[in-house]
């Protein structure tokens, strides 16, 4: 029964999106703009709780939104700052932690409207509000980023290249806003003219159509090495965004994973990134 919840709920709200952009076109917009915005399965899991916990814990007030931060603290080690992706939390990046907390220091934070931060909305250029702050506070010298959390930092790069970072690791990122905003028009079957008026929105509000927010386009002004690892099987994000990011950049290398999935949760990937950053 939950299955065909899932499968047919998304069209049923599709339906609904349709009709009222019929009488009323911005009201649908809007609608549209808040659901691809709000997270809806970020929150902390029982399961991690244990070892948020062993990590000192402290906020960052930015905004009206207030930022939940983790320190697995090492002195005298090299900073690395961990950027989680949609639906997720800090909570994500427990193997990795364990894997080097022995070795560096280590920073994670929870998105906005996600794991123990406060706020409603999420998109890549608020939390690329986030992560500047976040990268200016603690001066990391390495940044890892899952999936959302990877274009992310691409896009933080692009507007604001962050000196001090000597290495990007990205973890099954996104590259096309396109892509995604097709198949949520697919998957609700929302009309054509709903999500062209969407997009004039969200340029109107952000100064990019959907395919001019790219992470190809970001990461050309990026010279810094950046490892990409992304699975051959993923099936969130296709492995050929994975590669059209390496093409763009100048000093990459993209490891292809089989069996890993999304996640990339595996031990091999710990070790592909303790080599690329020794």
């Amino acid at each position: 029964m939950k299955k065909l919840i899932n499968k047919y709920l998304p069209k049923i709200i599709g339906l609904q999106l349709n009709s009222i952009y019929r009488i009323n076109k911005k009201k649908a917009v809007i609608k549209v703009y808040r659901i691809f915005c709000t997270p809806r399965k970020g929150k902390v899991r029982p399961e991690h709780e244990a070892f948020l916990n062993r990590a000192k814990a402290n906020s960052l007030k930015i905004g009206s939104v207030d930022i939940q931060i983790y320190h697995w603290k090492k002195d005298n080690a090299p900073t690395i700052l961990l950027v989680h992706g949609w639906d997720s939390n800090s909570g994500r990046w427990k193997m990795f932690v364990e894997h080097f907390k022995n070795q560096y220091n280590i920073v994670a934070f929870d998105s906005p409207a996600q794991g123990n931060s406060t706020g409603k909305v999420l998109h890549v250029p608020i939390y690329a509000k986030t992560l500047k702050k976040m990268i200016k506070l603690y001066q990391p010298d390495y940044l890892v980023g899952h999936s959302m959390g990877g274009m992310t930092i691409f896009f933080n790069e692009f507007k604001n290249t962050s000196s001090k970072v000597k290495k990007i690791v990205s973890l099954g990122a996104p590259s096309e806003l396109s892509k995604i905003m097709a198949d949520l028009k697919r998957v609700m079957r929302l009309k054509r003219s709903l999500m062209n008026d969407v997009e004039m929105y969200f340029k109107d509000k952000f100064g990019y159509k959907f395919a001019e927010f790219s992470s190809q386009s970001f990461v050309k002004s990026i010279s810094i090495p950046v490892l990409l690892i992304h699975d051959k099987y993923d099936k969130v994000v296709p492995v050929k965004e994975a590669k059209m990011i390496d093409e763009a950049l100048a000093n990459s290398r993209l490891l292809i994973t089989e069996g890993a999935g999304h996640s990339l949760a595996k031990d091999e990937v710990n070790e592909a990134i303790a080599n690329f950053l020794t």
